[in-house]
């Protein structure tokens, strides 16, 4: 597994981390067991940079992640985030997300559910509309200066609000949605980070598992499934939606590969700046995941794969209404 710095400020990681959100909630039912075995079987093959939040389970996935590295510490890159009230059900602060009372008490709270002394990465999860960025980022400088976190990053910001954050502290990284199937980030945003030299940590580049070429309906996805309640996965769009994959499988099975891998190679040609993360909770489909690290597309391998999912070509919207509203800004 090659491994590179995070922009230009940022912790030598793996080219490709592991996204745990997934284990804890969301994508159907947890298995605590394959999940600790598949961040060990992650690890052993080199991927260091483990990628978890606060909000997952309200704290129960930052507790799985600290069990699975325990004696594993020193080979771990810890990313973790804080600020997603919303999704963690509520806050119990009696602060915003923003609010640099709620970092350092959030911080805290990873800290010990992590199990660590220090956070490697530790980032903004939603930007917090009701407090200035430079208060929030100014809260999160004073961890690095306390010696409780090594670097800072954002998450779904918006290109003025990573401006104003690089300007409190240099930001290392900017987690966002990024895959064939979600190209919002194409300009503003990707040019923002690349002027500034801050890596970008692709989260559901498999598109919420829909690149994976499983999902042909919403009967693949069980009852309990999360996907059932975004657009995309709706009946009225998901039909429309899987007429993308068939053109992409050819060319996957031209090459040997999955979809997925195919997905993820594409999202290693879009730059060396560009972080995928995905997700899964079986160290067969990590194994999989990881061998798309080693393959290279072509420059027109690449521009086919662009031109068969051009921007908004997806039937939906990446989230519900509501939440749309919580994001670039």
């Amino acid at each position: 597994m090659e491994h590179k710095q995070l922009g230009k400020s940022g912790p030598v990681v793996s080219v490709q981390g592991l996204g745990c959100m997934g284990m804890s909630i969301f994508y159907g039912q947890p298995n605590d067991e394959a999940s600790i075995a598949t961040i060990h079987r992650a690890i052993d093959m080199g991927v260091n940079m483990i990628v978890t939040s606060d909000a997952y389970g309200n704290g129960v996935n930052e507790t799985l992640v600290g069990k699975a590295l325990s004696g594993k510490r020193d080979k771990a890159v810890v990313c973790t985030k804080f600020g997603n009230l919303a999704l963690a059900g509520g806050g119990d602060t009696g602060y915003t997300g923003g609010h640099p009372n709620h970092v350092a008490i959030s911080c805290d709270r990873s800290l010990k559910r992590l199990g660590v002394e220090v956070i490697d990465l530790y980032a903004l999860h939603r930007v917090d509309p009701t407090v200035p960025i430079e208060d929030t980022v100014g809260a999160m400088k004073r961890l690095i200066e306390a010696g409780k976190v090594r670097f800072l990053g954002l998450s779904e910001a918006g290109p003025s609000t990573i401006e104003r954050a690089h300007k409190v502290h240099p930001i290392s990284s900017l987690e966002t949605e990024y895959s064939l199937w979600s190209r919002d980030i194409e300009g503003a945003i990707l040019e923002t980070c690349r002027r500034l030299g801050i890596g970008l940590m692709a989260y559901s580049p498999l598109g919420r598992g829909f690149l994976t070429g499983t999902i042909r309906s919403v009967d693949a996805l069980v009852e309990k499934d999360g996907r059932r309640n975004q657009p995309r996965f709706k009946p009225e769009n998901i039909s429309q939606n899987v007429s993308l994959l068939d053109k992409m499988q050819k060319m996957a099975d031209s090459l040997g590969l999955t979809t997925a891998q195919l997905s993820l190679a594409w999202l290693h040609a879009q730059g060396p700046d560009i972080f995928p993360i995905p997700g899964t909770k079986q160290p067969k489909y990590l194994e999989q995941n990881v061998a798309a690290t080693a393959v290279r597309l072509t420059a027109e391998q690449s521009a086919s794969l662009s031109a068969m999912f051009p921007k908004d070509s997806a039937a939906g919207t990446r989230y519900p209404e509501p939440a749309l509203k919580g994001l670039g800004i």
